[in-house]
C-alpha cells in the first residue's frame, strides 16, 4: 500500500478512497473491540478517520502508515475514554448471557458465525479491565494476521519486552474471563454461583469477574481449570475482520470527502488552522513538537505585503524549507507600518 499512501498524501482522491476503504475495517475492529459495549463506536471511528486524513500529508514514510494509523486510532480511543459520557449497557440475565445484536461482540458472533470456544473468547472480552481490553483489540488483530508484531510495538510505543509482559498479563486475565463466561453459560448451572451473583446487575465488570472467579476456584461444580481451554492464539488465527456496517461506511466516506474538499479549497487564512490541527494530532500521538511539525505546511504572514508564505519543512522546523510559495490575497491591502520596538 506504500504507493497508494504516497499518492493519497499528495492529494490523489482515487488513491485516498482506496486507502480509506482498505483501512476502515481495521479501524472499526480496533475501536469496536476496545470500547466493548459503547454506543459511541461509530463516532470514535469517524473521528479517528478524520484525524488520519488530516494528518496524512505529514506521513513521511508510507511504509510505516499502518503503524501510524493504529497509533492515531488508539489516541482517539484514549481521548474518548477521558471524556466519555457513560451510557448504561442493557443488563445481562445470568440465564441469557448472549443477546445477539446488542453490541460489537454480538455483532461479531452473528456475522462471523463463531462457535464454541471462539464464542467464549469474544464474550470474555467484555470482562477485561479497560487497559487489557485496549491491548487485546490490537493483539487480536496480530494473531488474526491483520497486523504485525512490529505494528503492535510501534503503536504502543513500548520496548518489545514490555509489550511481551503486558500481553502475558492480558492473556492470563482473558483466560480467567473465559472461565467466568463458561460458568455463567453452563446449563443447568451452579446454584451456589447464582447465590454468589445474587447482587450482580447483569453488566460485566472487573469486580464481578474477580468475585465469580474466586467462586469458581473453590467450587466443585463449576469448571475451574484452564487446561481444556484452546489457546486464544489458535482460536484467533486467520479470523476475519468484523464487517463495517454499510451505514457507517457511507457516513465515513461522505465525511472524509468533505474534509478533503475543504482542505483543497481552503482560503489562505485557514492554512494556519490546518497546520494547527496537524500539530495537535501529532501532539496527541505522543510526538515531540519538532516531530509533529515535520511535513506540516506552516503559514507565515509577510509583514507589509498582505500575503502568505507557505513553506514546507520536510525535516522539521529547525531545517531549511524545501520550497516556499507566496499566496497573494484576493484584494490589495496596505499593511500598517510597524514602529520598531525600543528594545
Amino acid at each position: 500500500m506504500s504507493a497508494v499512501v504516497d499518492a493519497a498524501r499528495r492529494g490523489d482522491q482515487a488513491a485516498l478512497d482506496e486507502l480509506v476503504s482498505h483501512c476502515l475495517p481495521l479501524v472499526y475492529n480496533i475501536v469496536g473491540r476496545a470500547l466493548n459495549r459503547s454506543s459511541d463506536v461509530d463516532d470514535v471511528v469517524q473521528n479517528a478517520m478524520v484525524n488520519v486524513v488530516r494528518g496524512l500529508p505529514g506521513v513521511r514514510e508510507p511504509q510505516l502508515f499502518r503503524s501510524w494509523l493504529v497509533a492515531v486510532t488508539m489516541n482517539e480511543i484514549r481521548t474518548y475514554m477521558r471524556h466519555r459520557h457513560t451510557t448504561p449497557a442493557p443488563p445481562e440475565d445470568i440465564d441469557n448471557v448472549i443477546d445477539p445484536g446488542s453490541d460489537f461482540e454480538d455483532l461479531t458472533l452473528t456475522q462471523l458465525h463463531l462457535s464454541d470456544q471462539r464464542r467464549e473468547v469474544v464474550l470474555a472480552t467484555r470482562w477485561l479491565d479497560d487497559d487489557h481490553r485496549h491491548l487485546l483489540s490490537l493483539w487480536w488483530l496480530v494473531e488474526a494476521g491483520h497486523l504485525t508484531r512490529a505494528d503492535l510495538v510501534d503503536a504502543l510505543r513500548l520496548e518489545p519486552h514490555h509489550v511481551t509482559v503486558r500481553v502475558a498479563r492480558m492473556k492470563a486475565q482473558l483466560d480467567t474471563a473465559r472461565l467466568v463466561v463458561r460458568a455463567l453459560t453452563a446449563r443447568p448451572g451452579c446454584a451456589d454461583l447464582r447465590n454468589t451473583a445474587s447482587g450482580w446487575n447483569g453488566q460485566p465488570a472487573p469486580l464481578w469477574r474477580k468475585r465469580i472467579a474466586r467462586h469458581i476456584r473453590t467450587c466443585a461444580h463449576c469448571p475451574n481449570t484452564t487446561s481444556d481451554l484452546v489457546p486464544a492464539e489458535r482460536l484467533l488465527a486467520g479470523l476475519a475482520l468484523t464487517p463495517v456496517p454499510a451505514g457507517l461506511a457511507s457516513d465515513v466516506t461522505h465525511k472524509l470527502h468533505t474534509v478533503a474538499s475543504v482542505s483543497r479549497v481552503a482560503p489562505t487564512g485557514t492554512h494556519a488552522v490546518a497546520g494547527t490541527h496537524a500539530v495537535a494530532a501529532g501532539a496527541r500521538s505522543g510526538l515531540s513538537l519538532s516531530k509533529a511539525l515535520a511535513g506540516v505546511v506552516a503559514a507565515v504572514a509577510v509583514v507589509g505585503g498582505g500575503g502568505l508564505v507557505l513553506a514546507n519543512y520536510p525535516d522539521g522546523p529547525d531545517e531549511q524549507p524545501a520550497a516556499a510559495t507566496v499566496v497573494q490575497p484576493a484584494t490589495e491591502t496596505t499593511a500598517p507600518a510597524l514602529t520598531p520596538s525600543p528594545t
